[in-house]
């Protein structure tokens, strides 16, 4: 770790009293005055390199489904107002060049274990492709082993078949949706109920089906709520996880939120995209005010990001990023990650270099978990845990992959290694958009962050080290994509679950009974 930086501090005040006719007072005030701030500054930085290692807080994390990196007020968004995202912004340590994968399942796996998607055999979101193989251990394995408890609030759309659900992964508490989405539904092993609404959802709860009331974002939060409220008094600290279905597509949002944003001359899906996107803001809101209900805010680490770059189809702020989800651009991987944790950590932007593989190291390093060597051997990423106590510490270049996957099924995956592809180190990134052969461009992000101009030619050599790292890497590959030839069920597992469990199809004149 590199020497700690001193975090500078102005304090202002336009209605500050003169303590004299001086400008700066009296010798003895201004001495005062001096020692005050001293003692400030110094207990800033005391908070601020308090080791992380072993301290066991409490872990809330929110991960919202194709908010891009410009879907934040705080980003710069000139339209979108998100005060409570903000609020969280503000007092948050914040990286500012963060990355996942272009799309959800590969994201989610990479952030569960700590390496990429492919390594997981999750090479796309459907076709079986998106089932996190069961050898990989997960983040809620880690954080159970060392005496938390776990819950899942949402999305989980790593496998909805019932061995390979959360309750099978490490979750205590588990509260999902199937598939990628409430609704979708795909031949093979991804789907949710069928005709479930992001309207009073059908959630699959602890293994059974309850009916629900409500908007599906308000829904996920208010039952992570209360089961917050149900263990926060125990012996054990609690990880829970809230990933929302939202704002992805299709957008339903409740009228009043869409409301909010209805503009002439402006397209009717922005005006339901911002409406989605400020429901989860207000329920960001209403959490953070509970935890300071409950005095849990100094004892809680709440995490926040989205997964994957800006949704497609609508036409909204990137942030001067190129690209959005599904495509190997910055705009397609760049994440907002906001890290809070009062009296802890120290509000500050880091601009290292960090990734989705990093989230389970990190955490396990702050949960005080002990890796197994298996798990070690699995995790790709770093422990952000230097960063987080020091935004300026050194931070050794590294090199980060970066592949849409998606190919059809039953492809040779070699026919796609430069579809969609990117390597990416601090200063350069490399991207193709290629298929069978490789069609490289350049960008030196420290002058064209917006990826504009094309170097290649004039840094023939970065291109040619970059592409051989990448092919290094590709031919590492094959073992681990375990579900390329992957035969899914007949049927849905949601599907017939939900016909075992009530003994036909679901009604769109009613919802089930509660059993």
């Amino acid at each position: 770790m590199g020497p700690r930086t001193r975090c500078e501090s102005h304090i202002e005040s336009p209605n500050a009293i003169p303590l004299s006719d001086s400008p700066q007072g009296p010798p003895v005030i201004r001495s005062l005055i001096a020692l005050v701030l001293l003692l400030g500054l110094s207990l800033m930085e005391a908070t601020a390199a308090q080791p992380l290692a072993g301290k066991r807080p409490n872990i809330i994390f929110v991960l919202t489904d194709d908010q891009g990196y410009g879907d934040i007020s705080a980003h710069g968004n000139p339209i979108l107002k998100t005060p409570h995202l903000d609020r969280l912004h503000a007092r948050a340590l914040r990286f500012t060049d963060f990355h996942v994968s272009p799309t959800c399942s590969p994201t989610r796996s990479a952030l569960l274990t700590g390496r990429h998607e492919f390594k997981n055999g999750v090479t796309h979101t459907i076709l079986e492709r998106e089932r996190l193989t069961p050898k990989a251990t997960t983040l809620a394995q880690v954080l159970k082993d060392a005496g938390y408890t776990t819950g899942i609030f949402g999305k989980w759309h790593l496998g909805d078949e019932p061995d390979r659900w959360p309750d099978k992964r490490g979750f205590d508490e588990m509260f999902i949706h199937g598939c990628g989405g409430i609704g979708q539904s795909f031949s093979g092993s991804c789907g949710d109920v069928p005709g479930n609404s992001y309207f009073n959802p059908t959630i699959l709860h602890n293994g059974k089906f309850e009916p629900t009331t409500g908007y599906c974002t308000d829904v996920f939060f208010a039952q992570a709520t209360r089961w917050i409220e149900s263990v926060k008094g125990g012996d054990q600290p609690f990880f829970c996880y809230i990933p929302t279905n939202a704002p992805h597509a299709p957008l339903h949002v409740p009228a009043a939120d869409e409301a909010r944003y209805q503009r002439h001359n402006q397209p009717a899906n922005v005006a339901k995209f911002f409406g989605m996107i400020a429901n989860i803001d207000d329920n960001v809101g209403r959490l953070l005010d509970q935890l300071n209900e409950w005095g849990l805010e100094n004892d809680t680490l709440v995490i926040f990001m989205n997964d994957n770059g800006g949704t497609v189809g609508v036409p909204v702020f990137n942030a001067g990023m190129r690209g959005q989800k599904v495509t190997p651009w910055l705009g397609g991987t760049r994440a907002s990650s906001f890290w809070s944790w009062p009296g802890v950590l120290m509000p500050a932007d880091c601009d290292r270099l960090a990734a989705h593989i990093d989230f389970l190291p990190t955490l396990a390093e702050i949960a005080g978990a002990k890796l197994s060597p298996k798990v070690q051997s699995q995790v790709e990423g770093r422990s952000l845990v230097p960063l987080l106590e020091n935004p300026k510490a050194e931070w050794p270049d590294r090199t980060l992959f970066t592949h849409v996957g998606r190919w059809p099924k039953g492809a040779n995956v070699n026919d796609h290694k430069y579809a969609g592809c990117s390597v990416r180190v601090p200063r350069w990134h490399l991207v193709s958009e290629g298929n069978g052969t490789a069609r490289w461009q350049l960008f030196d992000l420290s002058a064209d962050p917006g990826e504009k101009t094309n170097v290649a030619d004039k840094f023939p050599d970065v291109v040619k080290k970059l592409d051989a790292e990448y092919d290094a890497w590709w031919a590492s590959l094959p073992p681990y994509l375990v579900n390329e030839d992957a035969v899914g069920p007949k049927d849905n597992p949601f599907k017939e679950l939900y016909v075992k469990q009530f003994g036909q199809l679901p009604s769109t004149d009613s919802p089930p009974r509660k059993q």
